[in-house]
């Protein structure tokens, strides 16, 4: 499980449950279940209207990746590539075509069997850079949906803000305390369930599905690279070098240190 996610959720807690028994002597009160049938109902009838049913399947199962702990994928690509480059460089081809049901990386195995078949570096190029392409479209559509659900949640806490306001109005006049103060309630949750949904679970959602985005760009580029270097029979030790130096580049740039990033230019070498 992801670790910086599971910090995040037990801080979560904290926030919400330290603050409202510092706050409030009773803590049924923050449990109003109109308010929040109003902001939930309203959010997902509001994403179910903007999206197609089987965009809202898959962003569904993406969202149970922020869970869970990725494994890093660099060290297996590079031994693959550099394995590959090893092959080439004994005129191994047939090895090389055996080697390549053990890819376990789809695009990276698609780029080797085009270097197999003799494909040009434009075409290599071209068929692999609209593949990434592709994924990081597919995966903006993803991350976009949870990015409107965090706008749609505080506008339907508003809305059940108004409800509750405009019945308390009409419950003035008949004098029951009780009642105005049940309407108030309404109004005053459902703008904060609004809050609590689209800024603890809805933002954080798509700004972790969007990191995982540009890790799995990287390693596609990353990949790219290596079949390019492939296809112009670099030696194994360049190979391995060459994208060593483009994770840790990939590395230096979330650390936010001042470094070109590495697919910006190919190797000199």
């Amino acid at each position: 499980m992801n670790s910086s996610t599971i910090i995040g959720i037990v801080a979560s807690l904290f926030l919400l449950v330290g603050s409202i028994f510092i706050s409030s002597d009773q803590f049924m009160v923050y449990l109003n279940l109109p308010g929040f049938f109003i902001v939930v109902t309203g959010t997902l009838a509001a994403t179910f209207i903007s999206y197609p049913l089987s965009e809202l399947r898959t962003a569904t199962q993406n969202a149970s990746l922020v869970m869970k702990k990725e494994h890093d994928q660099v060290p297996d690509l590079v031994r693959e590539i550099v394995t590959v480059a090893k092959l080439s460089m004994q005129y191994k081809v047939s090895k090389i075509e055996d080697h390549l049901d053990k890819v376990t990386n789809p695009f990276l195995r698609t780029g080797i069997q085009m270097v197999i078949d003799g494909a040009t570096i434009e075409d290599i190029t071209s068929l692999l850079q609209w593949r990434i392409s592709r994924l990081q479209a597919q995966e903006q559509t993803i991350t976009e949906i949870f990015h409107n659900m965090a706008s749609f949640a505080p506008a339907f806490g508003m809305f059940g803000t108004l409800i509750g306001l405009v019945n308390m109005l009409f419950s003035i006049e008949s004098g029951n305390v009780g009642q105005i103060a049940h309407h108030m309630s309404v109004a005053l949750m459902t703008t904060l369930y609004g809050i609590i949904l689209a800024n603890l679970v809805f933002r954080p959602i798509a700004l972790k599905l969007e990191r995982r985005t540009e890790k799995r760009v990287m390693l596609m580029n990353m990949a790219l690279e290596g079949v390019l270097l492939l296809k112009e029979q670099r030696s194994p030790s360049i190979v391995r070098q060459t994208l060593e130096s483009f994770a840790a580049d990939y590395e230096d740039e979330l650390s936010d240190t001042p470094v070109g990033f590495a697919a910006s230019s190919r190797s000199p070498q």
